[in-house]
């Protein structure tokens, strides 16, 4: 099995940034053909990795920093009035966990998300082939949180099970339910099922200051920020 010592990392060529407007990008990507498992996966991640589909990548910009990986340390989670509020809001809602989410009802609510959404975004329009790229199971670690109101699927939330915690790699939810905040609900949940699992950790991938699309990360106190290879805790 691969370990990070003998790891091999490539670069892509620097591009306009997705978040800051006038920035230049840099992306570095594992090893696609390296073989990956739940361990490895946990020790990237705590380097500030992220999954997309069955890519592993960090930003790398030479000249900028802003992006920092956080994350929630569930046991000492403090919720907000708002969250509160939120939690108690969405009681009806039925928490579960699905196998597999290659159905049409899954992505029926996937391809309204976006297109109320992001219509904005490098998902739009979407696609049954880029959706089962994206979302794919990986390495034995997914699992897919399913919210129902009354046997309705109004939400999916696809995170990974780490060594320390859960990385949430993506939520969708039905925008008709705006009043809901479910994807508040949906942070909520991963964070209360971490902890019925034991887990330290909510990862919930990169925080940009000057990012207004960001900003309801800040919002999950206390938080931890990777700032010089260091988690650094924001109280």
């Amino acid at each position: 099995m691969t370990d990070l010592s003998t790891l091999k990392l490539f670069a892509t060529q620097p591009h306009p940034c997705s978040y800051l407007e006038g920035e230049e990008a840099t992306t570095v990507f594992v090893d696609p053909e390296a073989k990956i498992d739940r361990g490895l996966y946990s020790q990237l991640s705590l380097l500030g990795f992220r999954r997309s589909g069955a890519h592993l990548y960090r930003p790398q910009c030479s000249s900028c920093q802003a992006c920092m990986s956080c994350r929630i340390p569930v046991t000492i989670f403090k919720p907000n009035r708002s969250q509160r509020r939120c939690w108690q809001k969405n009681q009806d809602i039925t928490i579960g966990v699905a196998e597999r989410i290659d159905t049409l009802e899954h992505y029926s609510l996937y391809s309204r998300y976006i297109e109320s959404r992001h219509q904005d975004g490098d998902m739009f329009p979407p696609s049954e082939e880029q959706y089962k790229a994206f979302l794919t199971s990986e390495w034995g670690s997914t699992q897919y949180l399913e919210f129902r109101l009354y046997g309705e699927l109004v939400g999916v939330s696809v995170c990974d099970q780490l060594d320390d915690g859960l990385s949430a790699v993506y939520t969708f939810y039905a925008p008709e339910h705006h009043e809901r905040s479910l994807g508040k609900f949906a942070i909520l949940a991963q964070i209360h099922k971490a902890h019925t699992l034991g887990l330290g950790y909510v990862y919930l991938g990169y925080w940009i200051k000057q990012c207004e699309k960001m900003n309801y990360k800040i919002q999950y106190r206390p938080l931890e920020l990777l700032i010089n290879r260091r988690w650094m805790r924001l109280n």
